[in-house]
């Protein structure tokens, strides 16, 4: 089919997803995610708020190397009685490594009244005064319209003067925000009609909010009515009840529609990928219902429907599982998970016939049907795949350990708590017995086998815990869950890996994970 115009899309799961309820996220997240969506190949990665938070801060000052996306930092406008030159903020984010700079402004009568007690000409020279001030730091403007179809139905006139003065002044996109996502589809697209009459299509974008499950269909409706840009997150995270979700929308406009983007058709199958990995990365489980990348997008239950797709899976799916990189549930997609398998043996310069493609696989499944997740370990599914092949051989064993906890109250009446491991390994053949404490039951495990361990691989000097996240895998159980733990690991080679335990027991599912993490680094620096 002939393509429409291009959509660029623009990614803010790192700054308005983290506005979610229970979501923070690590640099090293922040480093994961924006590396995903880059090689996915996402125009714009909002990063965060330069100047807000020692997180961010720390974010932006990264070299991140992106081969396609632009780097984005958020933040407002200048402040009421201050020129551009002189504000704090916006210096921040002048002054980051984001080569494009989004800003918040007001677009509403009643929030310049009510929210910030300024008058309407005061809030139009801020937003003049900050996009010239970006401009002339060489830096790409956006300038996100907040409250826009709000203001918009309350005083049009005055909600097209915000807009007008930032595009007047050299803003790239003018984003209009449906910022308490109120708004339906209808309304949506007459009211772009009425603005592209003041500003071009191509220097429009679309913010929507899911408060009435319309972000998808918002953002649809405005690339009708003619907006070019489209903001939103992956899984839908977002202030309240989300933000568009671009792991509905992207593969949508790619497999459904006539526009362009700059995401190839062979790099959508990642999007399942990048769903998961977020998902992992948070701590959160994976909606099993969710469009195109969830577990049951393609499943099939039904008599009548397992027979008709065991025909034709035409029948009831309206794309094909392995475009988006899922795969169907009724007919096991051997297939999929071999092409998956191979890809992944590809990057670790392992070569094995199918025979043995076929066991490994077996055994992921196991792994996987006991909780195991190696979407984001993937230094354990190196490590499974190694020893399946008997290329591994074990640096240590573990001949026993026992972890005590006491608390107790201090001089001065404070609470305090204190961790003992007790490990007995074998290394080399020498038997050794060491204690470690820590600041709790998997720290003091850590610093016992770095101690038992570290004279006989001075390696492990350097090895260093970044990151420790529990997910209960069945919480029916109750107390006798089965856990998964996952634990990212770093070296002074600025090495990034991740590795899982699973059990019943959160002791031993975190020792799996640690077990592995000291293999891993083992393995790479001793072969």
């Amino acid at each position: 089919m002939e393509k429409e115009e291009k959509i660029y899309l623009f990614d803010t799961t790192l700054r308005d997803g983290q506005q979610t309820t229970g979501v923070n996220f690590s640099v090293s997240d922040k480093m994961i995610i924006s590396q995903n969506l880059d090689e996915l190949g996402i125009d714009y990665v909002e990063g965060g708020w330069p100047g807000a938070n020692p997180t961010d801060n720390d974010f932006f000052s990264r070299n991140l190397n992106f081969n396609n996306a632009k780097f984005t930092a958020f933040g407002m406008t200048r402040r009421p009685g201050r020129s551009a030159e002189n504000d704090p903020g916006l210096n921040s984010l002048t002054n980051s490594q984001a080569s494009t700079i989004c800003i918040v402004g007001k677009s509403s009568s009643f929030h310049v009244e009510n929210a910030l007690g300024i008058s309407e000409e005061e809030n139009l020279s801020m937003i003049k005064d900050s996009i010239l001030y970006i401009k002339n730091k060489n830096k790409e403007a956006i300038f996100d319209a907040e409250h826009f179809f709000d203001g918009f139905k309350q005083n049009k006139e005055y909600s097209l003067k915000c807009i007008e003065a930032a595009y007047k002044s050299g803003a790239r996109w003018v984003v209009l925000c449906d910022t308490n996502g109120g708004t339906l589809p209808h309304e949506i697209k007459s009211i772009i009609e009425e603005v592209i009459k003041v500003i071009p299509g191509k220097n429009l974008g679309i913010h929507a909010h899911n408060d009435t499950e319309n972000g998808v269909a918002n953002a649809l409706a405005a690339i009708y009515a003619g907006v070019r840009q489209v903001q939103g997150t992956i899984n839908g995270l977002g202030e309240r009840c989300g933000n568009t979700n671009l792991t509905s929308l992207i593969p949508t406009l790619i497999l459904k529609t006539k526009y362009e983007t700059s995401i190839d058709l062979n790099k959508l199958q990642f999007i399942t990928k990048i769903s998961k990995l977020l998902n992992n990365l948070l701590n959160r489980p994976n909606s099993k219902n969710a469009a195109y990348v969830g577990e049951n997008a393609f499943s099939h239950k039904g008599g009548l429907h397992a027979s008709a797709v065991a025909k034709n899976p035409v029948t009831y799916e309206h794309i094909k599982p392995e475009l988006v990189g899922n795969s169907r549930n009724v007919i096991v997609s051997d297939q999929a998970g071999k092409a998956n398998l191979q890809s992944q043996l590809k990057k670790l310069s392992i070569e094995i016939d199918d025979e043995k493609i076929n066991e490994i696989l077996d055994v992921i499944k196991q792994k996987e049907s006991e909780g195991f997740s190696y979407d984001t370990a993937l230094a354990s599914f190196e490590l499974l795949v190694r020893r399946h092949l008997g290329s591994l051989n074990d640096f240590f064993n573990l001949t026993k350990f026992r972890v005590t906890d006491e608390r107790r109250w201090n001089a001065k009446g404070n609470l305090v708590t204190d961790s003992e491991a007790t490990v007995y390994l074998t290394v080399k053949k020498q038997e050794k017995m060491t204690v470690g404490v820590g600041n709790g039951p998997v720290n003091a495990i850590d610093s016992a086998l770095r101690q038992a361990l570290v004279n006989f691989y001075p390696t492990l000097v350097d090895l260093k815990l970044t990151d420790y996240k529990v997910m209960i895998l069945s919480s029916e159980k109750g107390t006798g869950a089965i856990t998964r733990v996952l634990i990212e690991s770093t070296d002074n080679s600025n090495i990034h890996w991740t590795t899982v335990g699973v059990s019943s027991n959160i002791i031993d599912a975190s020792y799996n994970a640690i077990y592995d993490s000291i293999t891993y680094k083992l393995f790479n620096d001793l072969r």
